[in-house]
């Protein structure tokens, strides 16, 4: 068993302060072999890190919401290449030379429509200029304002022609609003409910357990404040931690959601184990398969392709990873990570308050090397969305 190893993994990160806390959990072969709560939840207060913590998930909440997305799709009542504006009639973006090309729901869900993220590009640019939300920041943003500022944005490429990390989730957010129900209701009904994931929702179940957020900073990490602009790339990552505690704030169905390390454990142990009771083997299937292969889609390195709601290693040896083929895996910007590997039949969940050192950092692969019980070959690769750089204090 890997105990000793992630002990020594989280209390480094800890004391080299590249973290305040984190919730790790790892199960295999359907069984809970780890499951520590380290460090703080709250440093100003000396509040401890507890097990039922309760995180923003950022993009986390995307994996959730592509399974609610899934269940309709199976059921016949969501035709994934049907184009958006099958349902949303208005949302009509256009390509810098002024056409209006069709883009489909599963080119929103596979992040090849041609969208993208205010947080990857230079400051200045279009996603800038008209105030589009990445759905981490505005609290009180409605989705309707949202989706007019973004169709206002042109479209980085013709849809189905590149990749490109996107708001593609939260414009799906608003189709199966139309289709089905209310985002929350729907993901509560179809995903939460019937796993048990008692504390993951759109809103905080309970503040009292709510970790404070972090961001990388020297000497140690430093509280994230409303509208604090954490460096990205050429850009930066604006963010609201209080936009999970505003009703007002539209469900962004990338970036919107709030739980547990235990609870994203038992999503990923049901997605591991064929989708029951949420989702057909079959679906289950085509969602851990690659669906796109540009090299854009290679967010975690060489040897990685993308599927219907996170990243698909197709070659271990070209990622230089001890994972099995067919592994599946995302984070979230506040400071997240989590995998699945079939093969090995594990599944391993790392919860941390601290952005981004908890998602891109060097945390997120030290994990993974101590469950596995090896040293990587290559430094741990990270979604794009995920590569800040470091430079000290946020701004």
């Amino acid at each position: 068993m890997p105990t000793a190893r992630l002990d020594a993994a989280l209390d480094r990160a800890i004391a080299e302060r590249r973290i305040v806390g984190a919730v790790v959990m790892v199960a295999r072969e359907g069984r809970t072999i780890y499951a520590r709560a380290a460090g703080l939840a709250d440093r100003e207060t000396g509040r401890e890190m507890t097990p039922d913590a309760i995180f923003r998930l950022a993009s986390i909440t995307k994996p959730y919401v592509t399974a609610a997305l899934m269940r309709l799709v199976e059921r016949g009542e969501l035709p994934l290449h049907a184009p958006v504006t099958r349902w949303l009639r208005d949302f009509r973006p256009r390509l810098p030379d002024g056409t209006m090309p069709q883009i489909t729901l599963a080119q929103l869900l596979t992040h090849s429509s041609g969208l993208g993220y205010r947080f990857l590009e230079p400051s200045g640019g279009a996603y800038h200029r008209l105030d589009i939300s990445d759905g981490l920041d505005q609290p009180g943003l409605s989705l309707a304002e949202n989706l007019a500022r973004l169709v206002e944005a042109p479209l980085y490429f013709a849809p189905g022609t590149g990749w490109r990390y996107s708001l593609g989730l939260d414009v799906l957010g608003a189709v199966l609003e139309k289709v089905a129900a209310p985002l929350p209701e729907l993901v509560a009904q179809s995903v939460a409910r019937p796993l048990g994931m008692i504390d993951t929702a759109f809103a905080v179940t309970d503040p009292a357990r709510l970790v404070t957020a972090y961001a990388d900073h020297r000497p140690e990490p430093a509280p994230i404040s409303d509208g604090m602009a954490i460096p990205l790339w050429e850009g930066a990552a604006l963010f609201a931690p209080s936009r999970i505690l505003d009703p007002a704030s539209y469900p962004s169905a990338g970036a919107g959601m709030a739980g547990t390390a235990a609870d994203a454990l038992a999503f990923l142990e049901a997605i591991r184990q064929g989708g029951g009771p949420i989702l057909r083997p079959g679906t289950v299937a085509t969602m851990m398969r690659p669906q796109v292969r540009a090299a854009g889609a290679r967010t975690q390195g060489p040897g990685w392709g993308f599927g219907y709601g996170w990243a698909v290693l197709e070659n271990p040896a070209a990622a230089g990873t001890p994972q099995g083929r067919g592994t599946i895996q995302w984070g979230g910007a506040y400071g997240h990570s989590w995998f699945v590997d079939p093969e090995a039949e594990l599944s391993v969940v790392a919860l941390t308050n601290t952005a981004f050192e908890g998602m891109s950092g060097a945390f997120p692969g030290e994990i993974r090397d101590a469950v596995y019980g090896r040293t990587p070959a290559v430094k741990p690769a990270v979604k794009p969305a995920a590569r800040a750089r470091r430079t000290g204090a946020p701004r």
